[in-house]
Formats: C-alpha cells, structure tokens, sequence
C-alpha cells in the first residue's frame, strides 16, 4: 500500500518509478535520477518507513525459514511451485498428525474448501465452501493455486485440472477453478506427507 502511495505521488506530478521488486523499491526509488530533489524530499518519510518494514519482512521471513527447519516434511511440500515456506510450514503444523486423516482427501473438508450442502425437497441448490478450519491456512492455500493457475505456473496434474474447471465454468469458473485448486492441492499436500514420496507434477499423464 506504501509502494502504491508513493507511486500514485510521483505520476501526479508527471514522473514514473521503474518496476522494481518490493525490497528493492525504496532504494530504487531514492537513487531515481529523473525524480527532482524537491519531490524526493517530499517521499522521503515515507521511503523510511517502506525500508524499515522491507528489513523487517527480510527478518521474520529468516525466522520463518529457520523455524521451518524443524520439521524436515516442509521441504517435501515445497517441491510443489507455489507452496513455498510458510505455506508448507503452516500446513504441518495446523494438521499436526497427519495419521488422523483416514484419506487424504478428508484434509479438503477439513479445512472448508468443500461446498455446503442444503437439500429441500427436490432443490439441491450449489452452496458456498463452509470456510471452516484454519482461515490462515485456507488464504495460503487459495494463494498457491493462484500461482499454480497463473502465468508462472508449472505445466502439472493439478495445473490442467484448474484451467479444465475454469474453461467451463463461466464467469465465476475461474474463481470456482482456484477454490477447487486449492482444495485438491492440500489433498496432495497431506498424500506426500504420509506416503513419504517426492511430487510429481504431472503423474496422472505418466500413469
């Protein structure tokens, strides 16, 4: 939000920053030569500021990671691209002992990233994903299948799947596409964890 506050303050005045990555941006920014030093003063509070949290960030993401080390299995996750630290490592320890799930994809339910369901009669009407379980797991799980769907996605099971849903599903198919995604990639998460065995992207075409 800092980034695009600063962003939006320079093309007011008829000027453009260069993309840059986030960490990188206030750096970048300062050393703009286009820029006149007036406006740069001006920015300048708020160039601090986006330092001290990118430093701040680069420090719990050390944390994370180091914490991450404890529990080996993160690494197995990780093979996936798109599920990178935190989302592994949240995935272990929310579901603790993964041997309490009798199939795989009960871990879906779990989570509330399968449908509700409500019948009157001879009306079966679609319902919404409860949404029940872990919120900050859910959000890191429908943040992976995004990058799974996008642009920077590997060509896999999972991958072929979701563009298979959104192709037929209308206006809102992509977004029942990345929810189904994100579903299907924690069934895939917890069948790693207990079987032990490394990821591969594209098994239903090998088989």
């Amino acid at each position: 939000m800092l980034i695009n506050q600063v962003r939006g303050v320079v093309k007011s005045f008829g000027f453009r920053l260069p993309s840059s990555s986030s960490a990188a941006f206030a750096h970048k920014a300062q050393q703009d030569k286009t820029l006149p030093s007036s406006l740069k003063a001006t920015l300048e509070p708020l160039l601090r500021v986006i330092t001290e949290i990118s430093q701040e960030i680069a420090r719990f993401d050390k944390e994370v990671e180091a914490l991450a080390q404890r529990w080996p299995v993160t690494l197995r996750l990780r093979q996936i691209k798109g599920v990178g630290v935190l989302t592994a490592l949240v995935f272990v320890l929310t579901l603790g002992d993964p041997f309490r799930f009798a199939h795989s994809r009960a871990v879906g339910a779990y989570l509330g990233l399968v449908p509700g369901s409500r019948s009157s009669g001879q009306s079966t009407p679609q319902m919404p994903i409860t949404k029940q379980g872990d919120r900050m797991l859910r959000r890191l799980l429908v943040q992976a299948s995004h990058y799974v769907l996008g642009p920077f996605g590997q060509d896999s099971d999972l991958r072929r799947f979701g563009l298979r849903l959104a192709e037929r599903g209308g206006k809102s198919g992509k977004k029942r596409a990345v929810v189904a995604v994100a579903r299907k990639l924690a069934v895939v998460l917890h069948r790693l964890w207990v079987s032990e065995t490394d990821y591969q992207p594209l098994r239903g075409v090998a088989a």
